[in-house]
């Protein structure tokens, strides 16, 4: 059977990014750095989306260096500019958590 999950805990890469849209729907963009030490230390940049966030989440969607947890499913988007086709893998959040009393400081 097919799974399409992510758990994802990191750090915010810069500010996130809310977006209200005319009809109303509010999109919060993130940047999460997750770091991994094994089998090979390496950083990776994610990007997350959350569509129609809580009303505490839209007031304080997160400040570069805060820590997160995401729940959510992995997604490509596809869209043209001009010529050329664009494709972005994301991860689609269900959930967005920012981990109460978490040291700012302490690595992920």
């Amino acid at each position: 059977m097919d799974n399409n999950a992510v758990a994802l805990r990191g750090r915010l890469a810069a500010d996130a990014e809310l977006r209200v849209f005319e009809s109303g729907r509010r999109l919060i963009k993130f940047l999460v750095v997750a770091q991994v030490d094994y089998p090979v230390r390496r950083v990776d940049i994610v990007p997350v989306t959350l569509w129609d966030p809580s009303d505490e989440l839209a007031d304080d969607p997160g400040e570069m260096g805060r820590p997160i947890s995401v729940c959510g499913s992995v997604r490509r988007r596809f869209w043209e500019t001009g010529d050329a086709g664009e494709i972005r893998v994301e991860v689609a959040a269900d959930k967005v958590v920012f981990p109460a009393g978490a040291d700012p400081e302490s690595p992920t």
